[in-house]
């Protein structure tokens, strides 16, 4: 297994694949191991790089999450490329992972190529953002299937990850922290926006959302007419060919 230190803790990656490098970043409350199943749909065209943040996965636990989550492991997802010296990468980041894939290119244009972000709010947290995340993490923990999703990513503690998650989401919630580092405006990465118009976990008006945002970053948007959330996972195929012709374009 291979890791690379982050403020004297260990970050766990992995690299599968050969081409053009793309990191792949996951979800609140899950790690890497949410890609497994998608990995043979991009392996035999990308380096596919993936990274558990800490207190994910395999990663380093932490006391509790920053309530500027997303902003923070966007600092991590710089530290593994400032450790993988590939030069510039691609981003592909899903739910939580998007905001993250979003905030590590305005970080630091110089080390991403084209960003990819999937199934996610948008510029701020809907109105009713905290009380929808606790109805759903709570049922969730009551549900054989999403707990077994919990346990699969985060191993025997997964109850206190998730708590934590969740702690930290709803101050950034109640804090009405930004979600960006700077404005987006300021984002000059070549920018796909995807989602699932089935999505129930997303705000209800997430497709003008994107379209707000396409409008300040000139970004593209893919949204598939059926799915559940994350759209990279029910439409994976499909989203595969999206991503692949994206990430390609010269």
């Amino acid at each position: 297994m291979s890791y690379f230190i982050y403020q004297s803790k260990r970050i766990y990656y992995s690299e599968q694949g050969s081409g053009k490098p793309v990191v792949f970043l996951h979800g609140d409350a899950a790690s890497s191991k949410m890609f497994a199943p998608l990995l043979p749909l991009y392996t035999e065209e990308f380096k596919v790089i993936l990274i558990d943040f800490l207190g994910n996965g395999k990663s380093d636990r932490v006391e509790e999450f920053s309530a500027d989550l997303w902003q923070e492991q966007a600092r991590q997802t710089i530290a593994l490329l400032e450790h993988l010296q590939y030069g510039k990468v691609n981003l592909v980041g899903t739910s939580g992972g998007a905001w993250v894939a979003i905030n590590a290119a305005l970080m630091r244009p110089d080390f991403v190529e084209r960003v990819v972000a999937d199934s996610f709010d948008g510029r701020t947290l809907a109105e009713d953002f905290a009380e929808n995340l606790v109805k759903e993490r709570s049922a969730a923990k009551k549900d054989e299937q999403a707990a077994g999703f919990y346990e699969w990513c985060q191993g025997e503690d997964w109850e206190e990850v998730v708590d934590k998650n969740t702690d930290a989401l709803l101050r950034c919630a109640k804090e009405k922290r930004s979600l960006f580092w700077k404005a987006l405006e300021q984002l000059r990465n070549p920018t796909l926006l995807m989602g699932s118009k089935g999505d129930e976990m997303v705000r209800n008006d997430f497709l003008a959302e994107y379209e707000t945002i396409a409008g300040l970053t000139e970004a593209e948007i893919c949204v598939f007419e059926s799915g559940f959330h994350p759209a990279i996972v029910s439409n994976g195929e499909r989203a595969a060919e999206v991503i692949g012709r994206f990430l390609n374009c010269d």
